[in-house]
């Protein structure tokens, strides 16, 4: 296909997503997939933030809690009244911490933001943006796929082609040309989608304008090619980390676990979906009072808070699932326990001047003057991605990797002052890293198993590569028990900036001695496949004791899960192979998440043919 034919097709799958979001949820009837509209839960199970969800709730809110809200209200407004009153000034930060009325949230937020100034210097500015993105965004694409997939839970969202999903995707495609550096990138849907449950849909893309550019937040940072400031928060949280909780820092380089791999919505999306709602709610609040100084203070309060509990979690994989899915589900504190901490850890923090990272530097901030129109070059209307990494994605990697080996060298001097050295069989069968993930290895998971576009986190990668995944979670549908709807308990995770191209990636990748010169050249798979339950009936297990005379009989090396065909020619259906071509048994074998030794076989005779 020709570049002509590329542009037309460009121009019109454009046009025909805008005309779907035009004509609404109600002139598409029999035209929506099921798939993307899933049936509407009962009211009952709809709490009072418009998040459904799938176990009854408790009917009523007390009594007591009730007057205190509707008294709390009553203070409120007369405070919005005399907004600019010396009295409101000195009253706003003991109210603001002890929480915003729900019904007055639209209110508050428009005012710590100063909405309705920046809209009356800029009247029909958002109208012509929108215009300006029907005729040349290069995002729709993208930004249309991710509104379908943001707040599925919730009432607002939850019907395809819904007002309010009508109303994100807006506000996404205009900011695309509003801030022709950023365009789009996820983690902006989250935060455009919160905005909207409580603003319309003019106010939400000037609070998300003043989100991403003004100097008390300045998330312009997080989502620009590269991800400086990403990286410079990422660092200062590691400095508070190695300060004030010295051990739990340990802790996480033992199991090779990286802050990125925990912490991503955290510094992207202010703790959207890593905290209860109401939790997050209220952090929002003080976070538009006092800004960015919020988001360190909370991520360090968080880790404070669950300390003992992180402590006692021997695997890089529980420890990430029990921070970014329990803790979502039940923080295990009331909230106002958690503001009284937060509010605590602040000062903390202050006192030790680790409360604020630094003002951003110039190369965090916008270059180019907001809501000047800047036609897109042939490859971004195509869709093409670039071929090379620009500089600044250069810098980012080469930052990226002098920490790494900072990291892997400070592992090595704790693993070495350790008088309870472990064999390295029972460092994997404990759940301690391969060297495959050690230190920032987990920089490099991240960015191999990301989807890539000329700007994200494969900069961090030694090279690029890519997986059909798509979201910004840090983690795989994962059970309560720490393993994933699979049962691989392995943690995906990926930052996407539109357009891309997807192809993909292996999930673990060994890392090159260029890159890792201390790291054996070990794979750490997480195999669904299970051959104690669903092993063909003609397939033997056997014995590791045998296996230097079953390869001299056979002549051939044994597979993962031992298992032989019995004598025919009929094939193995294991999914997933490791060859072990020599004698001894060099590389630890994992049979369902089991380490499978001679003391395990043994006292599992009934599973080991040991004749």
């Amino acid at each position: 296909m020709n570049e002509e034919a590329l542009l037309s097709r460009a121009s019109e799958e454009r046009e025909l997503i805008f005309e779907r979001y035009e004509r609404g949820r109600e002139n598409l009837v029999g035209q929506i997939d099921p798939w993307e509209d899933p049936e509407f839960e009962e009211y009952h199970k709809t709490d009072r933030y418009g998040f459904i969800h799938d176990e009854r709730l408790p009917q009523k809110t007390a009594p007591q809690k009730v007057n205190a809200e509707v008294e709390r209200e009553k203070k409120w407004i007369k405070m919005l009244s005399q907004w600019d009153s010396p009295s409101t000034k000195e009253k706003l930060h003991r109210r603001i911490y002890k929480g915003i009325p729900l019904s007055l949230r639209m209110n508050v937020w428009s005012k710590l933001l100063d909405i309705n100034r920046i809209k009356s210097e800029n009247i029909g500015k958002y109208q012509k943006m929108l215009k300006l993105a029907k005729a040349w965004s290069t995002d729709v694409r993208q930004i249309d796929s991710d509104v379908n997939r943001q707040f599925r839970e919730h009432q607002f969202y939850r019907e395809r082609y819904s007002e309010k999903q009508c109303s994100l995707f807006n506000v996404l495609c205009a900011y695309s040309m509003f801030n022709s550096e950023v365009g789009y990138c996820q983690g902006m849907s989250g935060l455009a989608g919160v905005l909207l449950m409580y603003m319309d849909e003019e106010d939400a893309f000037w609070a998300l304008a003043v989100l991403l550019t003004d100097k008390r937040y300045a998330m312009h940072g997080l989502y620009i090619e590269g991800f400086p400031k990403l990286t410079r928060f990422l660092e200062h949280h590691d400095k508070i980390l190695t300060k004030f909780m010295p051990k739990l820092k340990q802790h996480f380089d033992k199991f090779g676990l990286d802050a990125i791999l925990y912490s991503l919505k955290w510094f992207f999306v202010c703790f959207v979906e890593r905290v209860p709602f109401s939790l997050c709610l209220r952090v929002w609040d003080i976070y538009l009072l006092d800004g960015e100084r919020v988001i360190t203070a909370m991520a360090y309060t968080i880790l404070k808070l669950h300390k003992k509990t992180i402590m006692k979690l021997n695997d890089m994989d529980l420890i990430v699932n029990y921070i970014q899915v329990k803790l979502h589900k039940d923080f295990g504190y009331e909230d106002d326990v958690v503001i009284y901490h937060l509010e605590r850890s602040m000062e903390e923090l202050k006192r030790a001047k680790l409360d604020y990272p630094g003002n951003p530097p110039p190369s965090e901030l916008p270059k180019r003057s907001l809501g000047m129109f800047v036609e897109p070059d042939k490859r971004s209307k195509i869709g093409q991605r670039a071929e090379n990494f620009s500089e600044r994605e250069k810098q980012a990697r080469a930052a990226v990797i002098s920490r790494r080996e900072k990291a892997e060298l400070d592992l090595q001097v704790l693993r070495a002052s350790q008088s309870d050295t472990v064999s390295e069989h029972s460092e994997v069968a404990s759940g301690a890293p391969c060297d495959s993930v050690s230190g920032l290895g987990s920089r490099r998971s991240l960015a191999d198993t990301s989807v890539t576009s000329t700007a994200d986190l494969s900069v961090f990668s030694s090279g690029r590569s890519h997986a059909p995944d798509n979201s910004l979670d840090t983690h795989s549908i994962v059970s309560d028990d720490g393993t994933g709807s699979d049962g691989s308990g392995i943690c995906g995770m990926s930052i996407q900036r539109a357009p891309s191209t997807a192809h993909s990636t292996p999930r673990g990748t060994p890392h090159p001695p260029s890159v890792s010169p201390m790291s054996d050249d070990v794979v750490r798979i997480h195999v669904t496949y299970n051959p104690l339950s669903a092993s063909p009936s003609h397939l033997q297990p056997i014995s590791p004791s045998k296996m230097k005379n079953y390869n001299e009989v056979h002549h051939k090396p044994v597979s993962l899960g031992f298992y032989t065909t019995n004598g025919s020619n009929r094939q193995t259906d294991n999914r997933i192979r490791i060859q072990v071509p020599s004698e001894e048994l060099l590389t630890p074998v994992v049979d369902s998440g089991r380490i499978i030794n001679q003391r395990y076989i043994e006292s599992h005779t009934e599973l080991y043919d040991l004749k």
